[in-house]
């Protein structure tokens, strides 16, 4: 016999509690537990009649069998990197963004080349279909293969999924559908979750891939239970500043590609086209010499970009010297700026500190810190580097010079971008004299080696 009770759960990240909480202890959320009844059952597994249907879908892991055309893939040869080589079969994919930025525009271009395998619908719970045929003409989209629909009902979707079987469907957006199981409002964490589940269930039992679009909260982090994002195969997250005519998607999960990859679109009149060399397309305003200025190739997932860390020291008029970062992290600035005082005798404790990576791109990688460094130290000296002059390395507390990983990937492309020298640490030349690069290699150890070659230099 089941025996009912009841429990209850955040409809933020899952926590389950017996009793009613005001304040969820795992996610910090007020308000979000909500009553459910459970049903346990003893289950004898001797009598049990029901054990025939679980068997028959145990597979063999060797004998399983995989399509060789299980990816689909596009003419954005940047947006299939990000996927890991292409949309897989059944795969459901987040995008998120600030409202405006090109989600919606990005899918409708990529729906144009998934016709190519079959039919694409395309489901829109905030605009009609007239709004996006206005808007598909604009981008030049016309195929007799994509389907448009105004439904919010996700049980009315998933019988049309059943029936027509597409092979892509597109979400727009996972805070307009309802499922009638639930009797909150559409939007809320309970109908979110509901409305992926089913959507989860269709992509992987009918090889269907999904792309669902998602809100964002005015914190920037995806609106809804926290449980979505690890529900879905991917995350993809858009950015980028107001003003600027260019597009960043950052790969925040991705269960078939690479994490933390990234891929650069130019927002232009007929939709976002992407941007191939983007290196050079960050660097194209650099001038042959620059005081507070240098290149440092930064690793994003499997692509080396080239960019430019600038500094800027000026005499503090308060009490508190300012610290302004952009794009870079602000406690690691914090960290370097000590060693900066402690290892090299630079005096701007005292002084306003600004650093800034032109493009509106946001770096982690640890490989940076001699380039910032190095333009910390051009500004407060007033020495000018050579724009084809770049720096590799991380830094320890005690000046040391760490080793960079992948530095075959970040000297070549240095080398096709025609920069002429590099600095690198000494960890590295075991590995990277077993290959021949077109480039003057500079090794340094500690920071004590690069204060005498700059006195030398000098």
């Amino acid at each position: 016999m089941g025996k009912e009770k009841s429990f209850y759960i955040c409809g933020e990240c899952g926590y389950k509690s017996s009793k009613w909480l005001g304040k969820c202890p795992s996610c910090n959320t007020w308000g979000s537990l909500e009553e459910k009844e459970e049903v346990s059952t003893f289950i004898n597994t001797k009598t049990s009649k029901n054990t025939s249907g679980i068997i028959d879908k145990v597979y063999n892991f060797a004998n399983i069998e995989l399509d060789e055309n299980y990816r689909y893939k596009t003419s954005i040869g940047e947006f299939d990197r990000l996927l890991g080589g292409g949309l897989v079969k059944g795969e459901v994919i987040l995008i998120t963004g600030n409202p405006g930025i090109g989600k919606s525009t990005l899918l409708l271009q990529t729906a144009k080349e998934y016709t190519a395998y079959g039919d694409v619908l395309y489901i829109s719970g905030e605009e009609s279909p007239a709004q996006i045929k206005s808007r598909g003409d604009r981008l030049n989209v016309n195929s007799e293969n994509l389907y448009l629909i105004n439904e919010t009902d996700i049980q009315k979707i998933g019988e049309y999924i059943i029936i027509k079987k597409p092979k892509v469907v597109i979400i727009d957006s996972i805070q307009t559908l309802y499922s009638s199981n639930s009797d909150s409002i559409p939007g809320t964490p309970t109908q979110i979750k509901e409305s992926t589940l089913k959507i989860v269930e269709l992509a992987k039992k009918y090889d269907v891939s999904f792309f669902i679009v998602g809100h964002i909260t005015k914190e920037g982090k995806v609106a809804g239970p926290k449980l979505l994002e690890h529900m879905v195969d991917a995350v993809f997250q858009f950015e980028g500043e107001e003003g600027l005519f260019y597009r960043i998607l950052r790969s925040e999960k991705n269960r078939f590609g690479s994490t933390n990859e990234l891929a650069i679109f130019s927002m232009e009149e007929d939709g976002l086209k992407e941007v191939k060399n983007s290196s050079e397309f960050f660097l194209s305003e650099r001038e042959e010499k620059n005081v507070g200025s240098m290149v440092v190739p930064v690793l994003e997932g499997t692509k080396v970009f080239l960019l430019e860390i600038q500094s800027l020291v000026t005499d503090s008029n308060m009490g508190i010297p300012k610290r302004i970062v952009q794009g870079y992290d602000r406690n690691r600035i914090q960290i370097l700026t000590a060693i900066a005082e402690k290892r090299m005798g630079l005096n701007i404790g005292m002084k306003d500190l600004f650093i800034n990576i032109p493009g509106g791109l946001s770096i982690k990688d640890p490989a940076a810190d001699l380039g910032v460094l190095i333009s910390m130290v051009s500004i407060c000296r007033n020495v000018a580097i050579s724009q084809k002059i770049a720096a590799i390395g991380e830094l320890g507390l005690r000046g040391e010079i760490r080793k960079a990983f992948f530095i075959d990937k970040r000297l070549r492309e240095l080398e096709k971008l025609g920069f002429k020298g590099v600095y690198i640490p000494e960890a590295n030349r075991k590995e990277v004299e077993k290959k021949s690069y077109n480039l003057k290699l500079i090794y340094l150890k500690n920071l004590d080696e690069f204060i005498e070659r700059m006195s030398r230099d000098e």
